[in-house]
């Protein structure tokens, strides 16, 4: 198993982690399983909806969950209809709405929050804040965290409407597609029409993380075209650049993932420890942990990537 360091800023805490929480969706075909990772204490806790990339399930994202759960906030996690786990055919007619339906999915878990917090051992009692919620993601799970901030969905596969959540406040965005048209290939604008994004709407703060190397194979532009949500969002936004990052950022899909390209541990460390600070700060504007991280990077001798805010 790869080792990550050390956890920095408050000390870690055991966490609690709860999996499956079935949630009845009429209409999707497939109820909907969730994983709840807490802290063993704290009470009023932060909440994170995390979405994982096309593909993962709720078994993903180890290397991050884990830490924020044991940073003090509850983790939820949705298995997606996209998710190999359950095996749909290619021609699911689902498939082309697979986009929306992922929406749809972290609706419902916010509709439940209380109920999916009720199964956890011991977290009702302490309490989770509805007043500091955060939506993260992962590639295809970035989009659908960013359509909960603001981000809109264009022709063919959306409408341009507006699906975003007024009770998810901050996001962290991370290795998400950028513009579609002809930024695509020919195989992703036919396959994958729904990454065709308007982000002029983005106008909830987030955190955009993008590596240096993620070079896509969906799109004809480079490493770049993943700091689109940044550079196209309204502020406030930041955008961190990880240095040699591929699309996996140096290890986040999993432990020992096998789609994992760019295996650093250095650099998934410093990627937990800033999206642990930039949520802190995003949800509690009081909390310093934000800036201090910032300047701690800025300072680095060899820095494995850069901050830029606007």
């Amino acid at each position: 198993m790869t080792q990550l360091g050390p956890a920095v800023g408050p000390a870690a805490t055991p966490i609690v982690s709860v999996k499956p929480l079935v949630l009845p969706a009429p209409g999707r075909g497939a109820d909907l399983h969730v994983r709840v990772s807490a802290p063993t204490t704290g009470g009023n806790l932060p909440v994170i909806l995390l979405a994982h990339g096309y593909g993962s399930s709720l078994d993903g994202y180890g290397p991050l969950a884990d830490h924020w759960a044991a940073q003090g906030f509850v983790v939820v996690q949705p298995t997606h209809l996209d998710s190999r786990t359950l095996g749909l055919a290619p021609d699911d007619p689902r498939a082309r709405r697979f986009w929306r339906l992922r929406v749809e999915d972290m609706t419902r878990v916010l509709d439940h929050l209380d109920e999916l917090a009720a199964a956890v051992p011991g977290l009702a009692e302490r309490g989770i804040d509805h007043g500091r919620i955060a939506a993260a993601g992962h590639s295809f799970g970035g989009q659908t965290a960013g359509i909960l901030l603001g981000l809109r969905v264009l022709p063919p596969a959306g409408t341009g409407e507006d699906l975003s959540d007024p009770r998810v406040s901050a996001g962290v965005l991370l290795a998400t597609a950028g513009t579609g048209g002809d930024d695509l290939t020919p195989f992703a604008r036919e396959h994958f029409p729904y990454l065709n994004p308007d982000f002029t709407h983005l106008t909830a703060p987030a955190l955009v993380v993008a590596g240096d190397r993620d070079q896509s194979a969906l799109s004809v532009r480079g490493p770049d075209w993943s700091a689109d949500p940044y550079l196209l969002g309204p502020g406030p936004k930041s955008l961190l650049t990880l240095f040699g990052a591929e699309h996996s950022l140096g290890g986040i899909p999993g432990y020992e993932a096998a789609e994992t390209t760019d295996e650093h541990p250095g650099r998934v460390a410093l990627l937990r420890r800033l999206t642990t600070a930039y949520l802190r700060s995003a949800l509690d504007p009081a909390d310093p942990a934000w800036p201090t991280e910032v300047a701690q990077l800025a300072a680095s001798r060899d820095p494995l990537g850069r901050v830029e805010s606007k």
